[in-house]
């Protein structure tokens, strides 16, 4: 007996070990595993940043970024639009295969960043403009991988910064003293999401964490407290900028992009303060091309120009709702401290499908077997380090309802309307594309008519499951 009680102790012993051990190791593999914070800016200009040669806007932090991290030249946002926009970069697909094309709600299985990241044990926050599907809907961030959402679900909602309201988790968050009126109001919506940001880096500070934080500026109705630092920079300022009604709209979106360059730098100083910055990677970027606001006869580019290169004078053309390079060409910086070479300046093309093959390789985590991206492991950490070259892309596509447009390495295939013939450019000799060579290359041309045919699919949509779950008067928020 006392045999059989020694070898139940040894066999008892030896389980509990053996659970302690492989929980301290998956505790440990878990906590090594790299946080993430994607940080995407509404509207964002190519060139609206002091790096790029800015003449007027000051972002010491994001060139900041640049400066520890890799600016991309050409990587591209997926989509023209908001909404789309952001489905190619949760989804990694292309607008051929994405579920949100136009307006529209993500189905019941689409799976997001968000997804894949909560299954290998991330906690997964999101703070900002969703735009993929609204309450009593298939789409909605909680049901597509995120802990919590907090800010707006629906496009239009989110084109002023004094709403009635905010959502966290389909649930609204009434703001007291907001009177519907877009451009003042007793409470700031942007303000509310960033500290909501700030506080979910901070509980999680433990732990992995994806911190997607799509926020509105400098989009939408411009209005943020008069008392802001950015805003009494530029409150003063007599600028010949056109404005609609007379409002200093041109100071006040300077004074937006400085005012997320401040709040870009107070989380870098977070992550230092938490002792996690060298095991956190950060994202930041554009959603679609920059648009010519507040253009004028002096200022035809848009006073603020965010297509146009203040160094050599080139105009990318179009802007956001078309797919010439004007509209698709966005900032795109990545920091990884002591991963990914400092000041290092990339030509990879890539576009947003690539994120998240790009993010479930860094984290481990399993990206959608039907994802469209390719992860840029190789680019941002060097081919030795991943362990194999850099991968391209036979082509990258585009479509809209009435557009469609591909890119193959520096061929650049469109068809800007549904009516209108594919135009053909050479960007590595017509950035700008001024001048269509399709009658040039015929062959170029059929092969990107091939392309662009196996790329879409049928546009399937999400379900909306309560409307009673709808809140109204969104267009008028």
């Amino acid at each position: 007996m006392k045999r059989l009680a020694f070898l139940k102790a040894i066999c008892v012993g030896a389980v509990i070990f053996t659970l302690t051990t492989s929980a301290t190791a998956a505790t440990k593999k878990t906590a090594d595993k790299p946080n993430v914070i994607y940080i995407l800016l509404d509207e964002w200009g190519y060139f609206e940043w002091s790096k790029m040669g800015h003449p007027i806007l000051e972002t010491p932090n994001i060139d900041r970024l640049a400066s520890e991290g890799m600016r991309f030249n050409q990587f591209l946002a997926a989509a023209s639009f908001c909404a789309p926009a952001r489905s190619t970069l949760m989804t990694g697909q292309h607008t051929g295969h994405t579920t949100v094309r136009g307006p529209g709600c993500l189905r019941a299985d689409d799976v997001t960043i968000a997804n894949i990241l909560k299954d290998v044990g991330y906690a997964t926050g999101g703070f900002g403009k969703w735009g993929l599907g609204e309450p009593g809907t298939t789409g909605v961030p909680e049901k597509h991988g995120f802990d919590t959402f907090f800010g707006y679900y629906n496009q239009k909602h989110a084109h002023t910064y004094y709403p009635n309201y905010l959502i966290r988790n389909s649930k609204k968050v009434p703001l007291e003293g907001n009177t519907g009126n877009a451009l003042t109001g007793k409470i700031n919506s942007h303000d509310l999401i960033y500290a909501d940001s700030i506080k979910f880096i901070r509980e999680n500070k433990d732990r992995p964490f994806f911190a997607y934080l799509p926020w509105t500026p400098p989009h939408g109705h411009w209005g943020m407290p008069l008392d802001d630092p950015a805003w009494q920079k530029y409150k003063d300022k007599q600028w010949d900028a056109a404005n609609e009604k007379g409002e200093q709209d041109a100071q006040m979106y300077a004074a937006m992009v400085e005012m997320v360059d401040r709040q870009i730098g107070e989380i870098i100083a977070l992550l230092k303060e938490l002792n996690i910055d060298d095991n956190t990677i950060i994202f930041v970027s554009g959603d679609n091309g920059g648009r010519t606001y507040f253009a004028n006869e002096k200022h035809p580019h848009g006073f603020l120009a965010p297509n146009l290169n203040p160094k050599t004078g080139e105009r990318f053309r179009g802007g956001k709702g078309n797919f010439y390079e004007g509209g698709i060409r966005i900032p795109f910086i990545v920091r990884w401290p002591g991963k990914i070479k400092a000041g290092s300046v990339s030509d990879h093309l890539g576009y947003f499908p690539d994120v998240m093959p790009t993010i479930a390789e860094i984290t481990g985590a399993i990206p959608r077997k039907d994802s469209d991206g390719i992860s840029i492991v190789p680019t941002l950490l060097g081919a030795e380090q991943a362990g194999r070259k850099q991968e391209q892309h036979e082509y990258l596509y585009w479509e809209s309802k009435k557009s469609v447009a591909l890119r193959m390495n520096n061929w650049k295939a469109i068809k800007p309307s549904n009516k209108a013939p594919f135009e053909l450019y050479d960007l590595s000799k017509d950035i700008e594309e001024l001048h269509d060579v399709a009658a040039q290359y015929p062959e170029i041309i059929e092969k990107m008519k091939k392309y662009a045919k196996q790329a879409h699919t049928p546009v399937v949509l999400g379900k909306v499951l309560d409307a009673s779950l709808g809140f109204k008067g969104h267009s008028k928020n």
